[in-house]
């Protein structure tokens, strides 16, 4: 049966695992503190803000559009609390949202809204919880200036019920008004509302750019967040990873493990339903089924489950501090343990290999403003 390592030495079988969470679960309608396992943290970027080196990303959480079409429900929520509740006990303390994530004309929770809920409740058992936020300001058409910034940047803080955040990003880059939107970054910083800022989607030369902008001013870029997998490597072919390195910004990894397609829950016969079936289809996941049963292959080795060989060859590239979405409690556990352990250099190097035989999917088409 597979096992899950994590970096304080403990080593769990999945059914230990499944074990722990309904323990946890039982802790917590207790009110009686639990047990935080401590993971090793990262400095982001040429910040002071220190990170555990796997987030997790909170954008299912409340969505009715993309990833939960059957609409957002008490079943969710709770699904959703228990993800962020294992998380914590399991050492990951880094949470990734947005303003955007979660509409309320579509039914919907705003995600942000939900993950301060989350941390109200824990705190009241663990007062001392510490946890780092992130979160994005939507460079939308009409936002303008960099008074837009700091409006967006507290909207987001009346939502999650703090007076500052870790981290706060620009979502992606605008189509104007860019210069403004960095201004409002540092003014950000300057008043204490965040303690690092960064960038995300921003290609090579916008990276660059915001870099030398925000140095005039003595502010550290501290991140860049763009779509990185090992099926989906456009940063390393684009020049934003080399970029990351030589400039010393942390790239944050969004859907690291492709939306759930590296976790070889499906196949062609049983493709992903939503949004998500017309980007990885029958066909595409046809072509990807060799570097799967690699992937598992692999897995077995190190008693590891796809998804955790999946998300440790990103965090093998260094400088990589993957976000995968956690949904449920189950997948929060698997998540961590896909740290406290490494790939051999040759196995990253083989499922690189392996990856260039398959044509990557259109990704965000930011990316290339």
């Amino acid at each position: 049966m597979a096992t899950t390592h994590i970096s304080s030495g403990v080593c769990l079988s999945v059914l230990s695992h499944r074990r722990r969470i309904n323990k946890v679960r039982a802790v917590a309608s207790d009110n009686v503190s639990t047990p935080i396992i401590e993971l090793d943290k990262v400095k982001l970027g040429g910040s002071d803000l220190r990170v555990t080196k796997l987030g997790i990303g909170a954008w299912s959480w409340g969505d009715t559009t993309y990833w939960n079409l059957s609409g957002w429900n008490d079943r969710n929520f709770k699904a959703a609390k228990s993800a962020f509740d294992i998380s914590i006990d399991s050492g990951i303390t880094f949470f990734d949202t947005a303003e955007v994530y979660g509409s309320a004309l579509m039914g919907a929770i705003n995600s942000e809204t939900l993950l301060g809920r989350f941390i109200k409740e824990r705190k009241v058992r663990d007062p001392d919880l510490e946890v780092a936020i992130a979160t994005k300001y939507a460079a939308l058409p009409w936002r303008l200036g960099r008074n837009s910034v700091l409006t967006a940047l507290k909207d987001s803080l009346s939502r999650l019920e703090l007076s500052s955040v870790e981290l706060y990003q620009l979502h992606w880059p605008g189509i104007w008004g860019n210069e403004g939107y960095l201004d409002g970054l540092g003014d950000a910083v300057e008043q204490g509302l965040v303690k690092a800022v960064g960038v995300s989607n921003y290609s090579e030369s916008r990276l660059r750019g915001a870099y030398e902008k925000l140095k005039k001013r003595g502010i550290p870029l501290a991140s860049n967040q763009v779509n990185y997998s090992l099926i989906y490597r456009l940063p390393e072919e684009n020049g934003v990873k080399a970029a990351c390195d030589e400039l010393g910004i942390t790239l944050i990894a969004y859907s690291p493990i492709a939306q759930g397609v590296l976790t070889g829950k499906y196949t062609p016969e049983n493709p992903p339903t939503g949004p998500r079936g017309r980007i990885y289809t029958p066909e595409f996941l046809k072509k990807l089924q060799p570097l799967l049963s690699r992937i598992k292959e692999i897995g077995e080795k190190y008693s590891k489950t796809p998804t955790q060989v999946a998300l440790n060859w990103l965090v093998a590239q260094e400088n990589v501090v993957p976000i995968p979405g956690a949904k449920t409690a189950d997948q929060a556990v698997e998540f961590a343990g896909a740290l406290g352990w490494r790939l051999a250099i040759e196995e990253v190097n083989e499922l690189r290999s392996l990856a260039l035989e398959i044509q990557p999917v259109v990704g965000f088409p930011v990316e290339k403003l």
